[in-house]
């Protein structure tokens, strides 16, 4: 597997407990560690820890839903790939969740399914979750998630589609060439109508 499609602290983050009480700060009103930083690559830390010891650091907070992690789209987009991962709206922002959720066996009109685990999704994603996306990853590498990746697929197929344009321009150059435009009709000439003839007055 090529390591460049997985960043090095991603696998930290879905390993961290979350939600734990504060060591240090315990008796404290925010002591819950849910906050994680991409350049320590450490464990999960509390609101006050983040003040002291990571001030200037790249840091995410992880939220949760229904007793499952979950992190918004808003930061996550940053630093990650998210693209094949399906995401959802709870309480008015937008999140993706860090790990597979077990599911019982789904029916048969259920239209989209991630690939990994097979957890029905609402919409066309590959992925239910970033824990998953990693697993196909790692998997087959068809996918990634470093900005970088992405960034380079799209100036791809921007390139592509610039170079079919260009093709198709110079096809229809060609096409002019081959079939020289019909010169335009000679202005018509309109008959001067002749004047009405006047006979001569007979003599007195």
């Amino acid at each position: 597997m090529n390591t460049m499609l997985v960043l090095p602290w991603l696998e930290s983050l879905l390993s961290t407990s979350f939600f734990t009480v504060c060591r240090t700060h315990g008796d404290a009103a925010r002591n819950e560690c849910n906050m994680y930083c991409l350049d320590c690559e450490g464990d999960a830390f509390c609101f006050y820890c983040r003040s002291s010891r990571h001030k200037d650091h790249q840091v995410i907070q992880i939220r949760r839903s229904s007793y499952h992690d979950v992190v918004r789209v808003a930061e996550i987009q940053k630093v990650l790939d998210i693209s094949g991962v399906q995401t959802y709206v709870i309480n008015s922002a937008r999140v993706l969740f860090l790990k597979e959720r077990p599911q019982p066996k789904y029916g048969k009109g259920v239209a989209h399914i991630c690939v990994i685990c097979g957890r029905s999704l609402l919409d066309p994603f590959r992925f239910c979750s970033l824990g998953c996306k990693l697993v196909g990853v790692k998997r087959n590498g068809e996918a990634s998630f470093t900005i970088e990746a992405k960034n380079e697929a799209l100036m791809e197929r921007r390139e592509g589609i610039s170079r079919g344009e260009e093709e198709l321009r110079e096809g229809s150059q060609q096409q002019q060439d081959i079939y020289p435009p019909t010169p335009p009709p000679p202005p018509s000439r309109a008959r001067r109508r002749k004047g009405i003839p006047h006979r001569a007055p007979f003599g007195s």
